[in-house]
């Protein structure tokens, strides 16, 4: 495993691929008799990238050949109604790309109609497979090949490799572009032949000779710079999967496909816009789901953030779902309904699987399917309140506890680590996905020398004296006034380590990903905070958790300094409460927190967990809050 991760790994013979001599026997047949192909894709980057990449082969091989992408609202996959409808255009053999392993009463039509079908795919097939002449999938129980994570355009770069006899030379010289944007895109594992896909996918990518991801490329500002995993991941992609969420993914397809330089650049103009009405409508639902919380703190309460909002835009739930994930650390299901229908997306993490959570409800869906970390499902209106109190159940008797994201650090470093030389051995490992990340390190016990604005004060740049040496650290979308520690103080920091070269200095650049104030005990943090959050959802706790949750006067009176102090940023007031007061916990902090909030002396913003300081104007008596009340008796 570990050559796979670092070594050279050279693509396996595609024949090794269950069914894929008979898909060749198929394809090449209906070339020869120069019968109508349609090549039947999908409307993510990697259905798109896997359709360019079959079509433009085949046309080069001299066959009549078409695509089919359906447009989002059509949903995943074949349906009857476009399978009638290809063979009303005459389609003699449809080939599925990145989708068809579940298509079992599509395929049965296509017979019937007296159509071939060639089945393309990588997801994860059902107890029957689909009547075809080949179905071509590495997750088939009967597949020898010893690869099984390779994506949909994965699939096809060994179709082509198989229809030149086996031989990846051309095939990866046309397409391993293609492949590897595609299987960045799709999150695969990138190791194994994901890796060499990828590695020498990136190489090709930076020199593309394919006009419409020059165009898209240069509309990016990428050109002529060293590409990697996460430029493609951030900057391309997106771009790319815009045109299916916002208009149409035939766009898309028509920008891999293109071959005039002015026409790419205008469609790859096009894809830009899309992306910037995607961000658009992301803030738009945000807005919406902002005010959900502050109406309904609850929802940031339970294991599981649930939200159902009316018009939201399919296209975009799954990427505001990650973003819930990222703000409030907890597995998050969105959906939004229309016409009496719900359509739904997750996102989650290790310790709570979304596919076993929607398999636990699967009686008041109409479809699901996803894994671990992610899923989509459809869900009529009438059932969605059930549906998320069988989710809630499914959390309490399933899920890890806490049920939390987390970061973990693969060394502790040292002040000999920070050298030139070992970071630039780093490259090695690159480049970096699913199952191979990039490394993150643990700086322990570092003392905030200065804290300085970078980025018109969006970001900054912390120095930190560290085991003997001082260091500069790059902290983004944190402005100071943001920052947690104060001067003097020492912080844990989990950060990454890269090359950075400028006017012809080479030195090592420190990035951190997250930190905290020395001294917090994670484990009790947690568990405060779970104390906290079952007592906002009215869950029945032991009398022991309410006693444990009332705080004393003084951590009253210096709850509300540290606030004050801290200009309203809950978790900075709580770090320096905590230096101050040891024994407090973040339960009887919140706690605290509310009692002012109740009293007016506080304004709260549950969604963005930031506080405004009011003015006082009277002497306010605190013990006359309804919140302590409410503690103290069920503490008895």
């Amino acid at each position: 495993q570990a050559m796979d991760l670092i070594g050279e790994c050279a693509l396996q013979d595609p024949f090794m691929l269950a069914g894929m001599q008979k898909a060749v026997e198929t394809i090449e047949n209906a070339v020869d008799e120069g019968k109508l192909i349609c090549i039947y894709g999908d409307y993510d980057c990697d259905g798109i990238m896997a359709t360019a990449m079959l079509y433009t082969y085949l046309e080069c091989m001299g066959a009549q050949v078409m695509t089919y992408i359906p447009e989002r609202h059509e949903g995943y996959g074949m349906s009857i109604e476009s399978v009638n409808s290809l063979a009303d255009m005459g389609v003699e053999l449809i080939i599925t790309v990145d989708n068809g392993i579940s298509a079992i009463a599509e395929a049965e039509e296509i017979a019937r109609l007296g159509m071939e079908l060639v089945v393309t795919d990588h997801h994860q097939p059902g107890d029957e497979l689909p009547v075809a002449a080949a179905v071509v999938n590495p997750h088939r129980f009967d597949c020898p090949s010893d690869f099984k994570k390779l994506c949909g355009a994965g699939v096809v770069l060994k179709l082509i490799a198989a229809l030149e006899g086996g031989d990846y030379d051309t095939a990866f010289e046309q397409f391993g572009d293609l492949a590897a944007v595609a299987t960045i895109a799709d999150i695969v594992d990138i190791c194994s032949e994901n890796r060499y896909i990828v590695q020498n996918g990136l190489s090709l990518l930076e020199n593309t000779e394919n006009l419409g991801l020059s165009a898209l490329l240069d509309a990016c500002g990428l050109s002529g710079k060293e590409l990697d995993s996460n430029s493609v991941a951030f900057m391309l992609t997106p771009k790319i999967n815009a045109a299916g969420r916002f208009a149409s993914p035939k766009i898309a397809l028509d920008l891999m496909l293109c071959d005039d330089e002015e026409q790419a650049a205008e469609l790859a103009q096009t894809l830009i816009g899309y992306n910037n009405s995607r961000r658009l409508s992301e803030n738009e639902i945000m807005e919406d789901i902002d005010r959900q919380i502050v109406e309904n703190p609850e929802i940031v309460s339970r294991r599981l953030i649930l939200l159902n909002g009316e018009g939201w835009h399919c296209g975009v739930i799954g990427i505001i779902c990650a973003r819930m994930v990222e703000r409030y650390s907890k597995p998050c299901f969105i959906i939004s309904t229309e016409n009496g229908v719900g359509r739904g997306s997750a996102r989650s993490f290790e310790g709570f699987s979304v596919f076993k959570s929607l398999e636990y409800c699967a009686d008041l869906l109409d479809n699901y399917g996803g894994h671990l970390g992610a899923g989509g499902f459809t869900v009529k209106s009438d059932n969605i309140s059930a549906f998320f109190d069988r989710m809630l159940e499914f959390a309490d008797n399933n899920a890890v506890s806490p049920l939390i994201a987390g970061i973990k650090a693969d060394k502790l470093l040292r002040k000999e680590d920070f050298s030139v030389e070992n970071v630039m051995c780093l490259e090695v490992l690159a480049p970096y996905g699913t199952s191979n990340p990039e490394p993150v390190f643990l700086i322990s016990g570092a003392r905030v020398n200065a804290v300085t604005a970078i980025g018109g004060g969006k970001h900054c740049r912390l120095s930190l004296y560290y085991d003997g040496i001082t260091i500069q650290a790059l902290l983004f979308r944190v402005g100071c006034e943001n920052f947690k520690a104060k001067i003097g103080e020492k912080i844990d920091a989990l950060v990454t380590l890269d090359i950075n070269e400028w006017n012809g200095r080479v030195d090592v650049s420190v990035k951190v990903k997250d930190y905290r104030v020395c001294g917090i005990n994670q484990q009790k943090y947690f568990e405060a905070k779970q104390a906290y959050d079952d007592y906002i959802c009215k869950k029945s706790l032991p009398c022991s958790y309410y006693r444990r949750m009332l705080p004393t006067r003084e951590e009253l009176t210096e709850s509300y300094k540290q606030l004050y102090a801290a200009k309203g940023d809950i978790d900075t007031a709580f770090a320096r409460l905590s230096a101050y007061l040891p024994e407090i916990n973040f339960c009887r902090f919140r706690i605290a927190l509310d009692v002012f909030k109740e009293k007016n002396l506080i304004d709260f913003d549950v969604a963005l967990n930031k506080c405004t300081v009011l003015p006082a104007t009277k002497k306010v008596d605190i013990f006359s809050s309804a919140i302590l009340a409410d503690i103290s008796a069920k503490a008895q």
